[in-house]
């Protein structure tokens, strides 16, 4: 390390045979790094440096296999699809332990050969080193006494990407190929932009993510929330709301901040994160990928859209459901990172879940079934005003696409989905058919939003818990997996 540079003791990669103890010595060499940083960063605020880096890294994992030995074909994680070295970057492994312990378990289990846990050669932003610390703020560029970015590392888009799962990766000069989905940095970008968008701490999410685009869902979500903690069989513990404001108890209050985030999101915890949480994206594809890019992070088991949509054919009721097995995908916001030729299929798991808990709540089975809910083609829009553009535009495409309901999020959510491989399905509420003069007008659909919301919302959360009692092996299918894929899940 050259002279100018101010840092921490490298030292050498260690070897384990325990996943545990792996992580244990992940966590330590990162802890080391933040505190390093940390300190360095509040001592250059009272002294600014003189001619000086200061530099952490982040801490990294990585396998060498020499052999093609056979796994078992049955999983579609936990192993490397080729001989070589396979490394990943960690950030927070306090917040991933569960998942890094599980994934290094299956990892050594199937290859038979130690990890080796070390230091990277990538250096730890500090913005992410000290976001942890309530203690610390770093100031915007200028209103401090030294040049931020002349002293401490600042983010790096070169590390910042998602040419992993969007299968655009090239291996570096060390020719090791990656053995996650998301570098550490593109985790901790992540992890501070969901705190940003929906006010709660990344801590909060569980394994089970529910989407929709109106806030009559957070006010029953509520409810049931309220109802499962007094319930002290429900195996939930907390529900948290937006600002972590966090209760144990039915009639605790929830605390409402002055001001709601742009994504506000919910959450009702079980011990173990396989609690549900509801994220309120609002209208449009846009808000729909920006919150699935972060959330992917997380590495959920499964996140499915439960909103409302135009119903497109003359025989659809207000109130009735859309269980969506194709998606037309207009929304265009994914086009660059996932290209319209490239299927989006319906996962079989998911989508029977769906239809089990539609049965289930409205008490109507097999062919009876039929008279509320339909499965077809979903198409989702950019242009929220579509129906007002000429008969031969979009209506004519709809048609040709056998479409049966429309909205603006739904092929965004279920695309992302299919890109950072998390399993996705899509439940929608037929709330107005502005092609058979149903328009969406006020107090026409009162209704509608006070008998259909808690129903639409008990199913998806009915299909969640299905889907949890499921084992995970099972739920992430190898359709969503490509030719060369990271073992991590």
């Amino acid at each position: 390390m050259p002279s100018q540079f101010v840092t921490l003791e490298m030292g050498d990669f260690q070897r384990f045979d325990d996943a545990g103890e792996a992580v244990a010595r992940l966590t330590e060499l990162y802890e080391a790094s933040c505190t390093f940083l940390c300190d360095a960063f509040s001592e250059a605020m009272v002294n600014p440096p003189k001619a000086k880096r200061i530099r952490a890294f982040y801490p990294q994992v990585r396998i060498e296999t020499t052999s093609y030995a056979q796994i078992d074909s049955r999983l579609s994680f936990g192993h490397v699809s080729q001989p070589g070295v396979h490394a990943t970057t960690v950030t927070r492994p306090d917040l991933f332990k569960d998942y890094l312990t599980q994934q290094l378990e299956l990892l050594m289990g199937n290859h038979g050969v130690p990890v080796e846990v070390g230091y990277s050669d990538t250096p730890m932003p500090v913005h992410f080193a000290v976001a942890n610390d309530a203690r610390i703020s770093v100031p915007q560029e200028g209103a401090a006494e030294f040049i931020l970015r002349d002293v401490f590392d600042v983010p790096d888009l070169s590390t910042t990407h998602d040419d992993i799962v969007n299968g655009t990766f090239k291996a570096g000069d060390d020719g090791a190929e990656p053995l996650a989905p998301f570098t550490a940095q593109r985790v901790d970008y992540s992890l501070a932009r969901l705190s940003h968008y929906t006010a709660t701490a990344p801590e909060h999410f569980q394994n089970h993510v529910l989407f929709t685009n109106y806030q009559f869902y957070v006010n029953e979500f509520e409810a049931y929330a309220r109802l499962m903690l007094a319930d002290a069989d429900s195996g939930y513990t907390s529900f948290v709301g937006t600002g972590n404001v966090e209760i144990t108890a039915p009639d605790e209050a929830l605390l409402r901040p002055e001001k709601l985030p742009q994504m506000p999101s919910y959450h009702l915890k079980r011990a173990d994160g396989s609690g549900i949480t509801l994220v309120n994206i609002g209208v449009g594809p846009s808000n729909a990928k920006t919150a699935t890019d972060h959330i992917a992070v997380l590495r959920p088991h499964a996140w499915i859209m439960v909103g409302h949509c135009a119903g497109l054919r003359n025989s659809q009721l207000l109130g009735d459901f859309v269980l969506a097995h194709a998606y037309l995908r207009e929304d265009k916001v994914l086009d660059d990172d996932l290209p319209l030729w490239v299927p989006v299929p319906a996962l079989a798991e998911v989508q029977i879940a769906l239809e089990e808990a539609v049965a289930e709540v409205t008490e109507l089975k097999g062919y009876e079934l039929k008279r509320l809910m339909r499965t077809g083609t979903v198409a989702s829009l950019d242009n929220r005003n579509w129906e007002l553009r000429e008969s031969e535009g979009p209506v004519q495409r709809l048609s040709q696409s056998r479409a049966v309901a429309l909205d603006m999020e739904s092929a965004t959510i279920a695309a992302n989905g299919f890109r950072f491989r998390v399993p996705y399905g899509t439940l929608l509420c037929v709330s107005d058919k502005p092609l058979h003069g149903e328009l969406k007008l006020p107090g026409m659909a009162s209704d509608f939003y006070t008998t259909q919301v808690g129903r639409h919302l008990r199913i998806g959360i009915k299909a969640m818990e299905s889907l949890r009692d499921m084992p995970l092996e099972r739920l992430h299918s190898r359709k969503l997996r490509s030719f060369s894929e990271t073992a991590f899940l």
